[in-house]
């Protein structure tokens, strides 16, 4: 009987001692995955909100471009408007010298049936008396008067509807090149669309994912919580406070280092990294990047953008494709090196601009991405590269 009862408290013991060893390797266990499960979600978080930044400066883009293609319509429409009136107005230049030209024909013809020979003092000698006499010399002063001020307006209205069809004809181009730019702004509303689109889709694959860790980060909790109240059951009183202990050392960890990035030294350098801070956290805007609200919530277009990065490094260059493309010196693309410029024909010759990184690499604000990395040795920016680089600074 003895002997019987010194082996139940044996297994009691042993039992105990089993319990307590088990216990804060299972909540090591769990607290890990916990921790692992927790750092997902707050990183699903975090890009959850980066993503609704982009898609909020995304809309705002396309609705300001909206209304950049809306006045640009406008625009077109009250040139067209002037146009239809300026060909009025020569039409009726046009009808009004081909009718004094026949006035002129005739009038020539007339001289010409009578030989020529008449002149206005033949005309004078003709009159009968006196009172005739002055009624001639006043008629002739009057045909006289007429035919030169004929002469005179005609050439006027001539010179006029000469005018006039320069005036049309540039009214024309400056119509044929909004038209052009319009084409582009369409462009780049259309792949803003896109853009957004895609934001939109990350964002709902991000809360599903985020929805899928809380999921299991509950079932991890109750699962824990479960065992911790079997464990309870078959532990022993004596063995609780080693228990509460070990639990109590397991929850302990050391602390994160935060990395430190080397020192930005020289302007190149400056010119190539200013923009990574926009990188995934941007959007192109049409006349973007030209005041403090645009750079601060980084909405650039990509002239003003490769203007921004120079300007971080105290050098001042031209904030549009049109000054950037004669600034500086052209070079051939085997002697471009990082912080030359490179120019794309997009929607337009030269129409895209962006800084040279080595290796076929150029930083930029890109219309379906915002401030990027591209390669301008395949895809689309192979396609549009037609050679031209610029060096507008020497590092």
């Amino acid at each position: 009987m003895l002997k019987k009862k010194l082996l139940v408290l044996n297994t009691s013991i042993i039992l105990g001692v089993g319990s307590l060893i088990s216990i804060p390797s299972v909540s090591a266990e769990y607290s890990t995955q916990i921790q692992q499960v927790e750092k997902t979600i707050n990183d699903t978080e975090n890009k959850l909100s980066v993503l609704k930044e982009k898609v909020k400066k995304t809309d705002i883009a396309i609705q300001e471009n909206n209304k950049l293609i809306a006045q640009t319509e406008s625009d077109i429409k009250m040139e067209q408007a002037e146009i239809q009136k300026l060909e009025e107005e020569i039409k009726v230049l046009n009808e009004t010298i081909a009718k004094r030209t026949e006035i002129l024909k005739s009038r020539a013809q007339s001289f010409q049936e009578s030989g020529g020979k008449v002149s206005y003092i033949e005309v004078l000698l003709g009159s009968e008396d006196f009172s005739d006499f002055i009624d001639r010399v006043f008629a002739v002063s009057q045909i006289a008067n007429a035919d030169s001020d004929l002469i005179k307006q005609h050439e006027l209205d001539k010179a006029a509807v000469e005018e006039k069809q320069t005036e049309v004809k540039k009214k024309l181009e400056e119509l044929t090149g909004k038209k052009t730019e319009l084409d582009g702004m369409k462009s780049l509303l259309l792949q803003q669309k896109e853009q957004n689109d895609t934001l939109k889709n990350d964002l709902e694959e991000a809360q599903k994912g985020n929805k899928a860790k809380l999921s299991e980060l509950e079932a991890k909790v109750q699962a824990e919580q479960e065992a911790q109240k079997v464990t309870q059951k078959v532990t022993v009183q004596n063995t609780s406070s080693s228990s509460k202990e070990s639990n109590s050392n397991s929850g302990k960890s050391g602390g994160k280092v935060a990395y430190t990035p080397p020192a930005n030294d020289g302007s190149l350098n400056t010119v190539l990294t200013a923009g990574n801070k926009y990188i995934g956290n941007s959007v192109y805007v049409f006349g973007g990047g030209r005041n403090a609200y645009d750079i601060a919530n980084g909405r650039f277009d990509c002239s003003a953008f490769v203007s921004w990065a120079f300007r971080q490094a105290g050098i001042s260059i031209g904030s549009s494709t049109e000054a950037l493309r004669t600034q500086g010196t052209k070079i051939s693309l085997s002697e471009a090196r990082p912080g030359d410029l490179v120019f794309f024909d997009t929607y337009k010759r030269d129409g895209h601009v962006a800084i040279y990184l080595g290796g076929g690499k150029f930083i930029g604000s890109q219309s379906s991405t915002g401030v990027a990395i591209a390669n301008m040795n395949s895809g689309y920016y192979q396609k549009t590269f037609k050679g031209h680089v610029r060096r507008v600074a020497n590092f």
